[in-house]
């Protein structure tokens, strides 16, 4: 039953959520199939996206079962059956007894599948499960059919191709109009065999050789080819291409003028015993190297369909394993987290022999730079940015270690080392944006951004070092993070430390030196002396900690905008402008909050903390939770309302968007809430009208009915604010159904702040000193990864007694405590019984306690009372 928490949140249950109206109908379910905790919808399935994945291999349709022209990379190609360098069909339409099968009535979310509920047709009764084997290139779908009387059916399959590389792109230099060539399809034995073989027009275009193939193990009875053969969305709508001369789109498509795919249908007979289910599962293999590896992984699909489901469970089960948060203050938060940590998972993609090359924001398309074996990372989002970026797996580096996901991170970053390695050669630019097909769409060395990708790169290699304590991963990617900072200093035209180029904001009126640089340069600076101190190399930890320093002493004074702002400046225009020296420019942006976000590890004479003084970072969060800044029960906006440093702007503090020279833009980011969720914990503002805001913003734009896309996926943007929802969009105009950075306003905040944990691995210690907020009693978690061990934590606050539980599976040093309000006196200590004297730290977070313990095992219990 669904439940509403005292403040309105929905509460839901861990396992088998449906909302309301999906009561209705039972589903057609093979008790043969595995399942996993599922959360389900019924209304508006038209309107919403669906998208299952394995490492190779995605499908993207809607919650009713059809395939809408999707995405607006290439516009509407972005949906369908895709690896993540070649998209294969445009979909895959049923029927029964001549007539298709209607749209349907129920979508189902479960670990690693989607199960669609479809109406009875001509007396049988149908689902449809969706699931993509991990290791292979292609997917699957399983029709269950049910009747109720002995029966031999006509089953239909109707398939559309649609061969077309992941890049180029729509408008692209050169474009998919051009290069994308017709498709070609023919019957061989059971299959459908659709193919692409060609050189594209155009310079430095090579020559492919692409195919699809589309079957089940059942022998078909008839067969069709033809240039149509969508089912029932045939005579499909065609959108024109996208472009600044092209025609306004107004209705759903089917496809778009890009498309030169074609069509085939297989038809069986089926005999259906009275009152069983029966599963036929379809199968389709794709591959970049011609037909006969397509035919391979097609029969490595089907070999056991639901062997395919119950692998994908048993892998999805042992990540549910790690990181088993309980928190009975939140429920929906630890839904949240649950569902997160599969969220990450889904995120996997894998292609081997990329070739790179340097296309300048689409503008060109040379001759390779140079071909990558192999290539895995975490997607950023789907369907428009399944690839691999340098911003988006920074930031999701941190949901990653606290989920206990530590080898798709480390894959990432090795990712970012290589591509960029090739393509920047020993500059030590890290690059922005990757397609799984190799175009370096930004980042290049001829490209003026992004600096803040280089400048956090120090910094996740470091974390990831932290949780893991890989000795070998150090040594590998230590050296790319000396060049990365190196470059980033050298990014300085006017010698005053503040590194120029684009961030994660561009924006007119922008200053050359942008707040989220200065402040991620900081932190990488103090991230690469950490690193240098690890592998002994005490050159370059001097050379690092002089230049963290040097901008730590400068900062508040530099980027401190102040007056009744109360914020940072967004950026600074600086010598060579006409306004002179370091003008503070102040335009509301999101990254106002990056200083609070960002936490140095210790240097000398400072000890780890945000990069924000407790004064500013306080004013400024304060600041940004007025309504100005923050949409209450959904998050943080992109651009905040009302006056700025602009000079035609009123200056006012209303915040009313129109005042300003400066538009707002009042779209909720969940990237925007999580810096936010994470700034707000880092000054131990843990309240629900604190931090709480932003985790629940996040958390019921993934698991609200009245929010979610998709159950159980964050997507890109939060319902609400200027952008609205993705369902009210046309599905070629929307943001990512689910976007993986989401997840780090989660799972960072339950596990490194509630929980306290801070590890550091590879010097064999760790750190566990929770803070369970403000109206809470306790938290808890078990199996949270530190090394090859864990540790579980439980955190209680009683009044006047806090009591942290830790238990190491594993060898480590530990550092237990707890955080007491500012002010407390510490009345009585015992750590497992005996009585013991802490040590108190003042800290941004507030009081901390904490009692070290030698390497060992066990459990350890600090109990603390205060006066």
């Amino acid at each position: 039953m669904v439940a509403l928490a005292a403040t309105g949140a929905l509460i839901l249950p861990l396992i088998g959520f449906t909302s309301p109206a999906a009561r209705a109908a039972a589903p057609v379910l093979d008790p043969t199939l595995a399942r996993s905790p599922e959360l389900s919808e019924t209304s508006r399935l038209a309107d919403r996206r669906t998208v299952v994945t394995g490492d190779r291999a995605w499908v993207l349709g809607s919650a009713d079962g059809r395939f809408p022209a999707a995405g607006f990379h290439t516009r509407g190609e972005m949906g369908g059956v895709w690896l993540p360098n070649l998209k294969l069909l445009d979909g895959l339409w049923f029927g029964i007894n001549g007539d298709w099968v209607g749209q349907g009535t129920k979508t189902t979310t479960g670990w690693g599948y989607v199960r669609t509920d479809l109406p009875t047709t001509h007396g049988v009764a149908a689902s449809r499960t969706d699931v993509v084997p991990d290791g292979v290139s292609g997917a699957l779908m399983g029709l269950t059919l049910r009747s109720t009387r002995t029966r031999t059916i006509s089953l239909t399959a109707d398939a559309h191709s649609e061969l077309i590389s992941s890049y180029p792109w729509g408008e692209s230099t050169p474009n998919q109009t051009t290069v994308n060539l017709p498709d070609t399809a023919s019957v061989r034995g059971r299959n459908l065999e659709f193919r692409d073989r060609g050189t594209p027009p155009g310079a430095h275009q090579t020559k492919h050789n692409w195919a699809a193939v589309v079957g089940t193990d059942l022998q078909p009875t008839a067969t069709a080819l033809g240039p149509d053969h969508r089912g029932p969305q045939d005579p499909a709508v065609i959108c024109p291409p996208s472009g600044p001369k092209a025609p306004t789109q107004t209705e759903e498509c089917d496809d778009t003028a890009y498309g030169k795919g074609t069509g085939g249908q297989l038809t069986y007979r089926v005999k259906l015993r009275a009152g069983e289910n029966r599963t036929v599962w379809f199968g389709v293999g794709g591959s970049t190297e011609g037909v006969g590896r397509a035919r391979s992984e097609l029969r490595a699909a089907l070999r056991d369909p639901a062997g395919v489901l119950e692998d994908k469970l048993a892998v999805r089960e042992q990540i549910d394993a790690s990181t088993v948060v309980d928190l009975p203050g939140d429920p929906q938060l630890a839904a949240s987290v649950r569902w997160s940590k599969q969220m990450l998972a889904a995120s996997e993609q894998t292609v081997d022999d990329v070739q790179l090359r340097v296309v300048r924001a689409g503008k060109e398309y040379p001759a390779p730079a140079g071909t990558l074996r192999s290539m895995s990372w975490l997607g950023a989002g789907w369907p428009d940015y399944t690839w691999l970026f340098g911003t988006d797996g920074e930031y999701t580096a941190y949901a990653a270690v606290a989920a206990g996901q530590f080898d798709p991170i480390k894959a990432h970053l090795r990712a970012l080392r290589d591509v960029s390695a090739v393509v920047n050669g020993g500059s030590g630019k890290i690059v922005h944006e990757v397609t799984p097909d190799g175009a370096v769409y930004f980042g290049a060395n001829g490209d003026e951004g992004n600096t803040d990708e280089s400048a956090k790169y120090p910094s996740a290699v470091n974390l990831v070092w932290h949780w893991t304590g890989d000795r070998a991963l150090l040594r590998d990617l230590y050296p790319a993070s000396v060049k990365a900072m190196e470059w980033v200093a050298k990014q300085d035209a006017d010698s005053d430390g503040w590194p120029e180029g684009l961030g994660n904001v561009e924006r007119a009126g922008m200053g050359e030196e942008k707040l989220d640089n200065a402040v991620y340069a900081i932190r990488g600076y103090a991230d690469l002396a950490d690193l240098a101190w690890a592998r002994g190399d005490a050159k370059t930890r001097r050379w690092a900690v002089a230049h963290a320093k040097a901008l730590l002493d400068r900062f508040e004074q530099a980027w401190w905008y102040g007056g009744d702002t109360r914020s940072y400046a967004d950026s600074l225009k600086a010598v060579s402008t006409d306004e002179g020296a370091n003008t503070k420019i102040f335009q509301r942006h999101w990254i106002g909050l990056t200083p609070t976000d960002a936490v140095l590890p210790t240097l000398p004479g400072r000890p780890s903390a945000p990069l924000a003084s407790r004064s500013h970072g306080v004013a400024t969060l304060k600041e940004h939770q007025g309504a100005c800044y923050t949409a209450a029960g959904l998050g943080l906006f992109h651009t905040g309302t009302g006056a700025t440093s602009d000079p035609t702007g009123n200056p006012g503090t209303t915040c009313d968007s129109t005042v300003s020279a400066v538009p707002s833009e009042r779209s909720i980011f969940t990237l925007n809430s999580s810096i936010a969720a994470v700034s707000e914990g880092n000054y131990g503002r843990l309240g629900a009208s604190q931090q709480g805001v932003y985790t629940t913003g996040n958390a019921r734009a993934q698991l609200d009915p009245d929010l979610w896309e998709m159950p159980g996926m964050m997507p890109e943007i939060v319902p609400g604010g200027d952008f609205g929802a993705n369902i009210d969009k046309l599905t070629t105009q929307r943001s990512m159904v689910m976007q993986a950075w989401g997840a780090y306003g989660v799972l960072w905040p339950v596990v490194h702040q509630w929980l306290g944990v801070s590890p550091d691995a590879g010097r064999g210690r760790a750190a566990v000193v929770p803070q369970v907020p403000k109206g809470q009693t306790r938290a808890s978690g078990k199996a949270i990864r530190i090394g090859r061990g864990s540790v579980d934590v439980a955190a209680q606050h009683h009044g006047r007694v806090y009591s942290t539980t830790v238990t190491r599976h594993g060898r480590i040093a530990l550092t237990v405590g707890a955080v007491l309000p500012t002010g407390a006196r510490v009345r009585t200590a015992t750590l497992d019984g005996r009585e013991v004297r802490p040590t108190l730290h003042r800290t941004t977070r507030g009081l901390e306690a904490t009692v070290a313990r030698p390497a060992g095992q066990g459990t350890s219990r600090l109990v603390i009372t205060v006066r």
